[in-house]
Parts: structure tokens; C-alpha cells; sequence
């Protein structure tokens, strides 16, 4: 198990070399700093806790500065644990960044979803609604509530309520590209959560050994891009003996 804290930046799509269209999520992850390592011995479990996106010491107050201090490192606005990882491995301080996974591994990624407020059971459980004419008066009710025996509603009965932001996660999703350049991690498909909202990936628990060897996840526009820029040079290099040789021969 391992795993890594983000930022969703949104969604855009990449191609595959045989020109398929993958849409994709772009979590922007920013290295991730050790802030605490628990042990069985100590807390009753093993878990590492990772401090992510530093801000300034005036937004942070001072038993978070101290916590932080201990792993010699800036306040952090995220402080979250990964459990099930092999503490050995991890060292007070240390450094985890974006290359801890590989293009083709299985995910699980972690949200809050986007708040909708207090809706009916139409929008929240895709109810049907009610005779809009012909007087029946009943639109988009919740139904019936209990009028036989026992005489009092049951639990779980779907009412409306509170939609939306509550914690859930996406399982199996694949890592379809790992920039290291711009600290990003492309994930395929979509995560829960609003735009620069903090995400959990973590390895999968239903296929945590699973890697999508077969597909070739390398952007097709970007490897179209690297040949164009190639084929200019080789005609820039050309032309250059082109003119060498006229002048050569001109004299």
C-alpha cells in the first residue's frame, strides 16, 4: 500500500498512439512531506501521516508549527494518513513526490463530492414525479410515508435531505500519465470533488498488485509533436549543406 496527497485540478483528455481519446483528470501533487510515522508499538497500527501544500506561518498556529518543526519542514495546510504501508520504508522528513507511481498502475482515489444543498427526492434519488394535470395536486411529493400498518415511517425510507459533500471514493481507476516536470499525475476518468479540492490516491485495494501493461498510455499528440520538431531539424540541416555546397561551388 502507498499513497499520495493532491490537488484536482479538472479534466482534460489525451490520446493514445493508436489515436484513441482517454479522458483524464489532472491532479496537480505537490511533494508530499513525512510529518509522522505510527507504529503498532506506539498507536496500536501502523500509518504514516503526510503533510501536503505549505503555507505561510501566520496561517498556521503554533502546536501545528511544533508538529511540523519535528519532521524539519514549513506548515502545512493537509495533514492525512495513509494506513496498511510498511513503515520501514519511510523516514521522519522524507520527501514523497508523484514517481512513487508508474503509468499503467490501478488506483483508488479518494474526495469530498461538490455540496448540493438540500434537495428533494427527485434530484437526490431520481424519483419519479406526480400527474402535472388534470387536478391531481401531487407534483413532486415524496409519496407515501406510511399510512398502513405499522402506521409510522420506516427507516430507511429515501426523504429529502442534505446532497452531496460527503466523502467517497473511486476505485480501479488507471494512472494513465506521471509528469514530473509539472508535478502532475493523470488519472483516467473522473474523481470525486470541486476543482483545486484535496484528493487521496492511494493504491488499490481490490487490485493493489494490478499494472495495464498492454495499453500504450503515451500521449499521442506529444509524440506527433517530438517528430515534427525533429523532422524541422533534419530539414534545417539539410537546407545548411544545401547552401554550403552552392557556395562551394559557386567559388
Amino acid at each position: 500500500m502507498k499513497g499520495i496527497l493532491g490537488k484536482k485540478i479538472g479534466m482534460t483528455q489525451v490520446f493514445t498512439k493508436e489515436g484513441k481519446l482517454i479522458p483524464v483528470t489532472v491532479i496537480e501533487v505537490e511533494p508530499n512531506v513525512v510529518t509522522q510515522i505510527k507504529t503498532v508499538a506506539t498507536d496500536g497500527y501502523d500509518a504514516i501521516q503526510l503533510g501536503f501544500e505549505t503555507i505561510r506561518e501566520n496561517l498556521s498556529n503554533k502546536p501545528k508549527m511544533g508538529h511540523t518543526n519535528k519532521a524539519n519542514t514549513e506548515p502545512k495546510r493537509f495533514l492525512r494518513e495513509i494506513r496498511g504501508v510498511n513503515v520501514s520504508d519511510y523516514t521522519l522528513g522524507q520527501v514523497v513526490s508523484a514517481d512513487i507511481f508508474e503509468e499503467g498502475e490501478i488506483v483508488d482515489v479518494t474526495g469530498t463530492s461538490k455540496g448540493k444543498g438540500f434537495q428533494g427526492v427527485i434530484k437526490r434519488y431520481n424519483q419519479s414525479r406526480g400527474p402535472m394535470g388534470h387536478g391531481s395536486q401531487y407534483h413532486r411529493g415524496v409519496g407515501s410515508l406510511g399510512t398502513m400498518r405499522p402506521m409510522h415511517v420506516l427507516k430507511g425510507k429515501k426523504l429529502p435531505g442534505q446532497m452531496g459533500n460527503v466523502t467517497r471514493t473511486v476505485q480501479n481507476l488507471e494512472i494513465v500519465q506521471v509528469d514530473m516536470e509539472n508535478n502532475c499525475i493523470l488519472v483516467k476518468g473522473n474523481v470525486p470533488g470541486a476543482k483545486k479540492s484535496l484528493v487521496i490516491i492511494k493504491t488499490a485495494v481490490k487490485n493493489p498488485d494490478k499494472k495495464n501493461e498492454k495499453a500504450d498510455l503515451i500521449s499521442y499528440a506529444q509524440e506527433k509533436a517530438a517528430e515534427v520538431a525533429a523532422n524541422e531539424e533534419v530539414v534545417e540541416t539539410a537546407n545548411d549543406t544545401i547552401e554550403t555546397v552552392a557556395e562551394e561551388t559557386a567559388e
